[in-house]
């Protein structure tokens, strides 16, 4: 069987990885409001909930099972997804992203099911968090690789091919999904308010490491720093090596916008006493600023593919027959 030699844009698969991406999201959002709300062993069974497919939804049953309920429908979305791309998009990596879209659905469905059914062991409910992140991220670039503006093949200077800003890019999205599991590690441990007060702990700038809450509190305050200083430098970068480009200022932008709300919800998050309201949305900016820092990335690593290691529209029309 030869597959097509010209990928192009399917319009309703893309739209439909967009939906999977925007499920996805809500999904990222009903499980922070499992941890800001203290619900997650309020259903003490799995996968059923108090044997039942429908308990009453009450009290923390209704986050807790409303989050199965919607990782339910996500499943089913990505294991739909993955067999369209499997069938409808004739570039093997893109194939090979549905699947691993599908294998990280499935090992988080047993994360889950492991952290009700062992009492919320803390690296196990770490793991979960992340993977939750990256499979965000995972489906969320599906969307932009099957939209039609990664198939617009725009020109390249010779010298732009050496360009450092995808590598850049790339390490600034990394230092984020660090930042991240960071961040999930000062949640699943009980290290919220650790440091009750905010920008300094405790009243100091550097106090005392008397507790393991304080360390991974300061270990996620300095990575903030990392994170703010590197997203500042990939903005400023984007903006003055491409100023005419709007599929790179638009990320860059965004990602500049979240990086300051997500300082802000930070502080709130401590001045509020981890109330659940911006606990939970410094959770969803997070993953935002994640996956914006990906697209940016991507767009980055396909405008110049020397620099990079996704293949180029010709290389993925070489590689199309099978």
């Amino acid at each position: 069987m030869v597959r097509p030699a010209e990928p192009r844009a399917n319009v309703w698969l893309h739209r439909f990885a967009m939906l999977t991406a925007a499920a996805t999201f809500f999904l990222v959002i009903a499980g922070g409001l499992v941890t800001s709300t203290g619900s997650g062993l309020s259903v003490p069974d799995w996968p059923l909930s108090y044997g039942q497919y429908f308990p009453p939804m009450v009290g923390g049953i209704f986050f807790e099972h409303g989050h199965r309920m919607v990782a339910g429908a996500v499943g089913l979305l990505t294991f739909a997804l993955a067999t369209w791309l499997w069938f409808g998009d004739s570039r093997r990596w893109v194939r090979g992203m549905g699947l691993g879209a599908v294998v990280a659905v499935l090992t988080q469905a047993a994360l889950g099911g492991i952290t009700v059914l062992f009492l919320l062991p803390t690296p196990v409910s770490v793991g979960h968090a992340g993977l939750a992140m990256a499979f965000f991220a995972l489906v969320t670039s599906i969307a932009l690789v099957t939209g039609p503006g990664w198939f617009r093949v725009e020109p390249r200077e010779p010298a732009a091919e050496r360009s450092t800003l995808p590598r850049a890019a790339l390490i600034a999205a990394g230092a984020v999904y660090v930042q991240i599991l960071l961040g999930a590690t000062v949640r699943h441990t009980g290290s919220g308010l650790a440091c009750p007060d905010f920008p300094l702990c405790n009243g100091q700038l550097f106090p005392a490491l008397s507790s393991a809450g304080i360390g991974f509190q300061l270990l996620h305050r300095v990575g903030a720093l990392v994170v703010a200083a590197l997203v500042l430098w990939i903005a400023w970068r984007v903006r003055s090596e491409h100023p005419d480009l709007t599929e790179l200022q638009g990320p860059a932008l965004l990602a500049f916008c979240l990086l300051v709300l997500q300082v802000l919800l930070g502080a709130l998050t401590v001045w509020t006493g981890l109330a659940v309201t911006p606990t939970t949305t410094h959770v969803a900016t997070g993953a935002l600023l994640l996956v914006t820092m990906v697209v940016l990335t991507l767009r980055l690593h396909h405008r110049y593919p020397a620099a990079g290691h996704l293949p180029s529209t010709a290389e993925s029309e070489h590689g199309a027959a099978a």
